[in-house]
């Protein structure tokens, strides 16, 4: 069983001052570099020294370094430079302040977020708020999980067929924690969302903010939950969007949620086809167009629609073209991609491999305690993801589950106990195919008294800009701390009503 590092002192006692979600794994730096020197700095209150970032094609973005411990319960011992970035209000007079963003994954860069991808922003937000992110510890420029590429491509499928697979992929991610250790250095062991907590904290007093305005999004919800338990009274105005539960402690429990939520997606996009005469699929059983790839791709027959030439897994077809699209509520563009692939000709019959997960995996392996007693309870997960998502099967959490089979565990699962916090506003799609509506909920419900919930009536992963009533309760919230009604919901946008409505509370 894997153990607890106690780094960190008790969550409680750092509340009164002494101290990510699965969706999907995005990209992070891997290969065979060596790690990043750790060294002493300067003291994380100094002011942040700003510069043009590196990237001319994209200006107005300034970047910057924050120095911050290993290992923040030993403030005094080796330290690495955090990578921060960001761009000022649009509208000096109307500034508000900083809003820091908790990018998502993990594994999701915040620099680059700031950089190339702003508009992800509401307008009022970029007028009102210096927009402020970083790469979290172990992502791209911040000391980043380093890895043996040759190894990483080694990484033995999910679909565990025996003892000895298992026992096989308990032998190899231990070769290749050891391996990651090695090359990354001491902040490998490190990488847990209670530390970030830390790092964020040391960031709002760097910017020169007595008070943290966070805008977390999938993953950067943990981390910004967990900023609320340790530090109540330093929180200003949080959103929390497309919510993770880290209360759910049962690895069976984390699987149903999520294959319920990525099942409920592939169910509205089946209907919304029925229903659609634009839709690539529709008059068809889309149903059955979908399990006819499913077994071109087991065969290896199915050709990978970004590789010319190559095959297609069903898990990478599971995971890498329905979800992803499900993440975009992208309908239209799921029923082309499947009515091309379905029309396609065969490949000759071949092996097909699953790509390698980047080396953000131990970040969660770090925040969730999920596990596994042998070959015989693996087999039985599995059977729960497919019995409750039977078209989408060897989605991505198992393969989380499966990566992290034997890794210890700095931060497990707990219900969160936040006392003295404004009210946190926590937005959700209804159908959000990687953090499931309920998550929403029993999040709000746990923040208590400061928890107000958001409901996007609509589809994907993300909602905060889904449409003027959602982003103007946000905009609200963020900037003036209006707060809406509890059980406030904003339907769904389609092209009919894309001008939207006024929040409107349950009844």
């Amino acid at each position: 069983m894997p153990s607890r590092r106690r780094s960190l002192p008790p969550r409680r006692i750092a509340a009164r001052g002494t101290a990510l979600a699965v969706g999907a794994v995005m990209t992070l730096t891997a290969g065979l570099a060596a790690a990043p020197a750790v060294h002493a700095a300067p003291s994380v209150t100094e002011p942040l020294r700003w510069a043009p970032c590196d990237q001319p094609a994209k200006p107005g973005a300034e970047c910057a370094t924050l120095s911050v411990p290993v290992d923040w319960a030993y403030p005094g011992g080796p330290r690495f430079e955090l990578a921060v970035a960001r761009r000022k209000a649009t509208d000096p007079g109307a500034r508000v302040g900083s809003m820091v963003f908790g990018p998502g994954g993990p594994g999701d860069s915040g620099v680059r977020m700031v950089v190339d991808r702003v508009s992800r922003f509401s307008p009022e937000v970029r007028r009102r708020f210096d927009i402020v992110s970083f790469d979290p510890r172990g992502v791209s420029g911040s000391n980043p999980v380093t890895c043996s590429g040759d190894l990483l491509a080694q990484r033995p499928s999910p679909v565990l067929e025996s003892q000895a697979d298992f026992d096989a992929t308990m032998a190899y991610n231990k070769r290749l924690r050891a391996d990651c250790r090695a090359r990354t250095g001491p902040v490998f062991d490190h990488l847990d969302t209670a530390q970030t907590v830390r790092d964020v904290d040391a960031l709002r007093a760097a910017l020169g903010e007595r008070k943290l305005t966070f805008h977390g999004s999938s993953y950067g919800t943990l981390l910004g939950a967990q900023y609320a338990e340790t530090y109540p009274r330093r929180v200003r105005a949080m959103v929390l969007e497309s919510v993770m539960d880290h209360s759910v402690r049962a690895t069976r429990d984390f699987l149903r949620a999520e294959a319920a939520s990525a099942a409920d997606s592939f169910q509205e996009f089946a209907k919304w086809c029925d229903g659609t005469a634009d839709c690539a699929l529709h008059g068809r059983d889309v149903r059955a167009v979908w399990r006819g790839l499913l077994t071109r791709a087991g065969r290896g027959e199915l050709e990978d629609p970004v590789k010319p030439g190559s095959a297609l897994s069903s898990t990478d077809l599971v995971n890498k073209v329905a979800f992803r699209k499900f993440y975009e509520a992208d309908y239209a563009g799921l029923a082309t991609a499947i009515a091309a692939m379905h029309a396609s000709e065969p490949l000759p019959a071949s092996p097909t491999s699953t790509a390698p997960l980047p080396p953000a995996t131990p970040v969660f392996c770090s925040d969730w305690h999920l596990p596994v007693r042998d070959h015989r309870a693996y087999a039985s997960l599995v059977a729960t993801m497919n019995r409750t998502a039977p078209d989408l099967p060897y989605l991505l959490p198992i393969h989380m589950v499966a990566a992290c089979l034997g890794a210890p565990t700095a931060n497990p699962q707990h219900r969160l106990d936040v006392r003295g916090a404004p009210p946190i506003l926590v937005s959700n799609a209804l159908h959000d195919p990687a953090t499931g509506h309920p998550w929403a909920v029993s999040v709000a419900r746990q923040l208590g008294r400061s928890g107000v919930l958001l409901t996007y009536e609509g589809h994907g992963h993300g909602s905060v800009t889904s449409g003027p009533c959602m982003e103007n309760a946000v905009d609200s919230y963020l900037t003036d701390l209006e707060v809406p009604s509890r059980g406030t919901r904003c339907p769904a946008l389609d092209p009919v009503r894309a001008t939207g409505s006024p929040p409107r509370p349950l009844p």
